[in-house]
């Protein structure tokens, strides 16, 4: 029997696959693969690159994943797709017409999930869920749906049960919440000293609400004094624990990526931090095929509770295609209507 593949995201610098890289799949086997805008030139390019990896880890269904949220944060967007509303564009629709928001962002999400689907990625790592408050830091900003708990999960729902139709696996995100940062943690690791049962009437609440919706998550980069106050939640296993049992989400966890300044140590340190830590999967997606092979070495195979839980959101996945560009230009005539534009 094979061994299970690596509990590893990792990244790669070019349009396709070096005989390098090819090699280097074909024995290491990580997991998935997640691409940024460099990967990403036009239709026919990306299925090929897509087919490429899957091909060399021997998994058909091997995961491609990027960062497709809408708004700012979305890598389809050099011409030969639609651009895409942000979250906090339907938030904003919301609090004039709460559900003409929710019909326009399921059909945005019906749209986005199928043209993902279609060239053979699987997820654009979205909702965000966090809350955007005022002081919130940009980063968050425009990603988030808004402030109010409610709000922000009834719209995420929407986001996770359009992207399921569509083949599209939803990842709620930055659990247990980026809503109280005030620095980047791209740049610095962002520092909170909000009291837990504050937490909970807050920035937790959409993550409980969502936690049997959302199959997948991504663990945010950030120190919660109130619980661990030496290391940030994507390498700390008391945070881990927090969410897998006082918060009760039982879905796959996924780090954000690890080569981000809120960490310390080097790449492959943070790797294995990450996978102590209790995690299901370590998304290393930046650098080279010499840092790709570094973070490999720092890795594990998934263990037997991360396969069930990919498992268990893998069969939640339906195969429904809609017409992208006329759904896209529906949502584009409600926002216009509703004086948005």
């Amino acid at each position: 029997m094979a061994s299970p593949p690596l509990a590893l995201f990792v990244g790669m610098p070019g349009l396709e696959l070096s005989p390098d890289e090819i090699a280097f799949f074909r024995e290491t086997n990580p997991f998935g693969l997640f691409l940024f805008k460099r990967n990403l030139d036009n239709p026919e390019q990306i299925k090929r690159l897509c087919a490429q990896f899957r091909e060399a880890v021997g998994r058909e269904d091997a995961p491609v994943y990027i960062d497709q949220e809408g708004g700012r944060v979305q890598r389809l967007d050099n011409g030969n797709w639609p651009l895409f509303r942000s979250l906090g564009s339907f938030g904003a629709l919301a609090r004039k017409d709460l559900d003409l928001a929710r019909h326009a962002l399921s059909l945005s999400s019906l749209a986005m999930g199928t043209m993902m689907a279609e060239l053979g990625i699987g997820s654009g790592t979205t909702p965000v869920v966090d809350l955007a408050r005022k002081g919130t830091h940009d980063v968050i900003g425009q990603r988030a749906l808004g402030d109010d708990p409610e709000l922000v999960t009834t719209l995420g729902r929407v986001v996770i049960e359009a992207m399921l139709e569509v083949d599209s696996m939803p990842i709620m995100k930055h659990i247990p919440g980026y809503g109280r940062v005030t620095v980047d943690p791209h740049f610095d690791c962002p520092v909170v000293d909000a009291p837990i049962e504050d937490m909970r009437e807050t920035d937790f609440r959409p993550f409980v609400a969502l936690k049997h919706a959302s199959p997948w998550a991504m663990v945010a980069h950030l120190i919660f004094t109130r619980l661990d106050p030496e290391r940030p939640a994507s390498v700390s296993p008391i945070v881990c624990d927090f969410i897998r049992s006082d918060l009760g989400y039982d879905g796959v966890i996924v780090t954000d990526c690890l080569t981000m300044e809120a960490l310390k140590g080097t790449w492959p340190e943070r790797v294995r931090a990450a996978l102590d830590a209790g995690y299901d999967i370590a998304l290393h997606s930046q650098g080279d095929l010499v840092a790709s092979e570094a973070a490999a070495r720092a890795a594990r195979p998934l263990g037997a509770k991360s396969l069930d839980r990919i498992a268990r959101a893998q069969s939640r996945l339906g195969n429904k295609r809609v017409e992208v560009k006329e759904l896209h230009a529906e949502v584009e005539k409600i926002f216009t209507d509703a004086g948005l534009a």
